[in-house]
């Protein structure tokens, strides 16, 4: 069975977060988006749901984190190559966002990350090994 994952993070600005996501390069879905959510597509049957505050508490048993002081999960994206790993973190900055850390290159994967508008962390990864099995 084929599944669908929605991350759903929250946005202080919608439409600046929504801007940041496009210029990285990912695709749109309007169908799943209005006023209080923007629905971005990272990849088949994967979806990255940005949600105003308001309507994020609206789903959320607990309050939000303060996403540029606290880290309350690591999303991790594989990419097609350690160039591509490079170009999104660059496509990230150029957006305003910003790297936290130093690319890892080990003998298996490449990887590197960025936060996005909201602090939300995005770590980037390369494994050869993906890409033989796909």
């Amino acid at each position: 069975m084929n599944r669908t994952l929605f991350i759903n993070l929250a946005a202080a600005d919608l439409k600046a977060s929504t801007d940041f996501y496009l210029q990285l390069g990912f695709g749109f879905h309007p169908q799943f988006s209005d006023n209080t959510a923007s629905c971005i597509v990272l990849g088949d049957h994967l979806y990255l749901m940005l949600l105003s505050k308001e309507k994020f508490v609206s789903f959320s048993p607990n309050p939000l984190i303060n996403s540029h002081q606290q880290t309350q999960v690591l999303n991790c994206l594989s990419c097609h190559s350690k160039a591509e790993v490079d170009e999104l973190v660059q496509k990230a900055v150029d957006a305003g966002g910003r790297t936290y850390n130093q690319p890892q290159d080990h003998d298996f994967m490449y990887a590197h990350g960025f936060q996005d508008l909201d602090g939300h962390v995005w770590e980037l990864l390369y494994m050869e090994m993906l890409q033989a099995s796909v």
